[in-house]
């Protein structure tokens, strides 16, 4: 069996690193896997990425342009907003020519594949959703407005007050091509995304799958927090409390007013907050508590030793699919706090291995972060995160049910 993982990158952002871990799993399970992408970070031979500097400019020339159109739109939010009108690369080519017997997609935007050009792909197609744009006018998460179960159109990611705006064109392009491409199967990696999908215009009629994303628990397990926390230069007799993104103190989706106003609320000198996924800022975040900066990490090794290293994981997130901090944290040990939305609770069991908040609920974010910390029984808290990792989503049983879905659609083409 052959198949063609294709996402933006093997490395940068959660969705490449989720793509390279579906990869290598498959990899590891026998499976004939590629991964074609366009930047390409890691010296792996198994990945395919830009193979020279002019393949290299045009495709960051189609990044550029590919977010021009939203230059039009002066109000609107941080959420990102893909338009995928561009596609300058050779990705298509690139796929027909390594010919698998599957093309796995991921997250195929910043210019990297145009919208059009999907009906030439020759083989069945696998999707996995990482975030909504795929059935939405080209929102990467639409914030609570629904269209994308209509046309899109007076689009609140764009700040537009418009029916026949960005997002209704980004819509009607979509809605034509995905009649032409009808052998195209959905993967939800949550219940959430997944039951959104099966509501939305674009993708109803689409066979739907609930898959998650695999972790190698072999790599993300509980490391000494002790040690952890030396290796830090983090104090050894504070709880500790973690927080972490992209952006993370910069995009509103992320929850970051939400994570403030919670901390402010704590009232205990022995509790410290921990930021990772950005540097200390020139204002710091008065949070009432002491925090400490780490800035972005680049490995796995950093990864496993910080999650280790706090108490607590609080992810805050107001819209989230299946967050690869969560899987992280809890394959380690350590509890997570998150409201109560999105695919938050395919993971976080309320008051059994973290705490489930209600939605945006920034004194309720902070009776869970004091619920953990607080907790008589918070050695079994550890352990059942760890076991829900191992029983729903260690990387060879994942592989194992994506090898399934494989052979199913081979089977009926």
């Amino acid at each position: 069996m052959r198949v063609l993982i294709v996402n933006i990158s093997d490395r940068l952002g959660g969705a490449s690193r989720a793509a390279e871990r579906l990869h290598k799993s498959l990899l590891a399970a026998g499976v004939e896997s590629r991964m074609l992408v366009a930047k390409k970070s890691s010296g792996d031979f198994t990945v395919v990425g830009p193979t020279s500097k002019k393949e290299r400019i045009l495709n960051s020339l189609s990044a550029y342009l590919d977010r021009l159109p939203l230059k039009f739109y002066k109000k609107r939010t941080k959420t990102l907003f893909s338009p995928s009108w561009t596609g300058f690369g050779n990705i298509i080519d690139k796929i027909n020519d390594i010919n698998p017997d599957i093309v796995h997609f991921h997250w195929i935007c910043e210019g990297m594949i145009k919208i059009e050009d999907l009906k030439k792909i020759e083989q069945s197609i696998v999707w996995s959703l990482h975030d909504m744009w795929a059935f939405t006018g080209g929102c990467h998460y639409d914030e609570g407005c629904g269209g994308y179960e209509n046309v899109c159109g007076n689009c609140k990611v764009l700040g537009s007050t418009t029916d026949n705006d960005l997002s209704r064109r980004v819509f009607r392009r979509k809605e034509k091509q995905f009649l032409q491409k009808k052998d195209i199967t959905i993967v939800g990696l949550s219940r959430w995304i997944t039951d959104c999908s099966k509501r939305s215009t674009l993708f109803k009629s689409k066979r739907h799958v609930n898959l998650p994303n695999p972790i190698d628990t072999a790599l993300f397990k509980p490391f000494d927090k002790e040690k952890s926390r030396e290796l830090w230069g983090l104090p050894q007799n504070k709880r500790l409390v973690l927080f972490g993104a992209m952006n993370a103190t910069s995009d509103p989706r992320k929850g970051f007013k939400e994570l403030s106003e919670a901390l402010y609320k704590i009232e205990n000198s022995d509790i410290e907050v921990v930021v990772f996924g950005n540097s200390e800022p020139q204002e710091p975040e008065d949070f009432g508590l002491k925090a400490h900066y780490v800035g972005e990490l680049h490995d796995n090794q950093s990864l496993v030793t910080l999650y280790s290293a706090a108490d607590v994981m609080v992810v805050p997130s107001r819209q989230e699919n299946l967050s690869n901090a969560i899987m992280e944290s809890l394959a380690c040990g350590t509890p997570v706090v998150a409201f109560d939305v999105g695919g938050n609770s395919d993971m976080v069991e309320h008051k059994l291995n973290g705490y489930l908040a209600k939605p945006f609920d920034a004194s309720d974010l902070k009776t869970g972060i004091e619920w953990v910390l607080g907790h008589k029984g918070y050695d079994e808290l550890s352990s059942n995160a760890r076991e829900k990792v191992l029983r729903e989503f260690e990387s060879s049983l994942v592989a194992g049910k994506y090898m399934e879905l494989y052979r199913e659609i081979l089977d009926v083409k």
